[in-house]
């Protein structure tokens, strides 16, 4: 939350500041020419978007140094900063000399925008305008002060839902349908930028489908409508008065707007907005499938006999969890959920977060060079479980043991079957199963996907492999049949995940 200013998440380089029906269907209108004038729109929408003010209590350990206040804000390494900071310093040191009392806490304000939904007064916004505030006041566009209460949250996709009491119907608008704009269309932002009120600013929808690293569920529409710090949680229009997004982010060098704003798209808010409102517990209720997945490289789709590199490929399942229940196995690449193509690996966690719990769908799977059609009972995801993807690095490079081991020299490693001396060496379980990476040369295919000692090779080619002399076998078939790569099913401290390795022709 801003330092007495406006809230606004920045994708910032370098600096980072931290149920109901569908949205209504729009029919795919053709393009339409440049307005001569937004004044008729805007004049129509500016009742209905709100300025937010927030307010915390902050004790003197939650704003830096307790024996410095707050310092006026310089650039990085600006030599009035150390300035201020020694000035402060000494002013305090006199204070306590003098006697006088220490100020223990403050109150932190921050700014923000939002939009009336709903005539009875819900308003929505991001989380991050008024995360942690003590106080919350909703600002109409006649200036009257309403205060507000939080009507629920979902922190993964930064939406919140307020409620104000007023004795007169308050101006709402309504959702449009972000799934039929088009890159090219008019939109039209209006905010409280930097704390000056209602503000308007047009532009164009720049780019779809935006992945920002936000969170799991990332989609953003993207805009070059001047968004700026207090724009937050303020609608985004099309040319119809429909808010089609929440302006959510920037990226900016400065902190502000540099015509790459990013909003969250209507499709995925108006059904969160849904939730949270008319669940009783006021929380959003997503759908779980029970699976760790990654990415489909070129390289894995052509050792798996796929077209091309879609869909979501399946490192591991969860224990009795929706997709083992199912039939879904570690290897399987999920084509389809629902219906709805998986058109790559982000885009799965998505599908199954908005499916109804409980609902059976049916999903198509590649397997063995085949599809193969199941259908899955989909679970409620909890707090403590994620969509997870691939996993990191874990643990330190070990060097090679000292007993002969076999070479696997077309992949660059060096394997050994599991051994006590292995085990101990390189912390791997007592019921460890698989093929041991020893060593890996410099620049070989190994090397270039990452894998290092302790690795364990649990499948070659989709097949187990319990000898290290297996996985030449493999390997060996694979030149022989002409494919340029190999995939390996590889753990690594628990953390499963398949890999394609380059194989040498020569």
């Amino acid at each position: 939350m801003g330092r007495g200013g406006a809230a606004l998440a920045l994708v910032a380089v370098p600096v980072t500041v931290p149920g109901g029906p569908h949205g209504i269907a729009l029919s795919r209108a053709l393009a339409r020419p440049a307005p001569d004038s937004f004044a008729d729109l805007a004049e129509k929408l500016l009742p209905s978007v709100v300025n937010i003010s927030t307010t915390q209590t902050l004790k003197a350990d939650q704003h830096g140094d307790k024996d410095t206040p707050d310092l006026p804000q310089f650039p990085p390494g600006s030599p009035f900063e150390e300035f201020f900071k020694d000035f402060f310093k000494h002013q305090q040191q006199q204070q306590r000399g003098q006697g006088q009392p220490q100020a223990e806490t403050r109150k932190a304000t921050s700014l923000g925008s939002g939009f009336i939904i709903d005539p009875a007064g819900y308003v929505v916004t991001n989380n991050h305008v008024i995360a942690d505030a003590d106080e919350i006041t909703v600002i109409l566009h006649d200036n009257t002060n309403l205060k507000a209460e939080l009507v629920g949250r979902d922190t993964k996709t930064d939406i919140a839902v307020l409620k104000v009491k007023t004795d007169k119907p308050l101006v709402a608008v309504q959702w449009g349908d972000s799934d039929v704009a088009r890159v090219g269309d008019w939109v039209l932002a209006i905010g409280n930028p930097f704390g000056l009120g209602g503000t308007v600013t047009a532009g164009i929808l720049s780019a779809r489908q935006r992945d920002i690293n936000s969170g799991p569920y990332d989609d953003f529409l993207q805009t070059d409508a001047s968004i700026n710090r207090g724009n937050s949680g303020g609608p985004m229009f099309n040319m119809d008065g429909q808010v089609i997004g929440i302006n959510t982010a920037i990226y900016s060098p400065s902190g502000g707007s540099i015509g790459i704003g990013f909003a969250i798209p209507s499709a995925l808010a108006h059904e969160v907005v849904s939730e949270l409102i008319q669940e009783s517990d006021h929380t959003v209720h997503r759908g779980w499938l029970g699976v760790r997945i990654q990415e489909v490289t070129d390289e894995i789709a052509e050792s798996l006999g796929l077209d091309k590199a879609r869909g979501a490929l399946v490192a591991s399942v969860t224990d009795n969890g929706p997709a083992q229940v199912a039939g879904i196995q570690p290897g399987d690449v999920i084509l389809t959920f629902d219906g709805k193509k998986v058109t790559d690996m982000r885009h799965l966690p998505r599908l199954v977060a908005e499916t109804p719990v409980d609902k059976m769908v049916p999903v198509t799977v590649w397997r063995k060079k085949a599809q193969a059609d199941l259908k899955v009972k989909v679970g409620r995801l909890q707090e403590t479980e994620t969509a997870s993807t691939e996993g990191g690095d874990k643990g330190d490079k070990k060097s090679a043991p000292k007993s002969v081991v076999d070479t696997v020299k077309a992949l660059g490693m060096t394997l050994s079957d599991v051994t006590p001396e292995l085990k101990e060496k390189f912390s791997l379980g007592d019921d460890a199963k698989g093929v041991v990476v020893v060593d890996v040369a410099k620049d070989s295919p190994g090397a270039e996907k990452g894998l290092r000692p302790g690795d364990v090779i649990m499948e070659a080619a989709q097949e187990e492999v319990k000898t290290a002399n297996q996985v030449a076998g493999k390997v060996a078939d694979a030149k022989k049949s002409g494919r340029k790569s190999i995939l390996l099913l590889v753990e690594r401290q628990g953390d499963l995940r398949f890999v394609a390795l380059r194989v040498d022709q020569s």
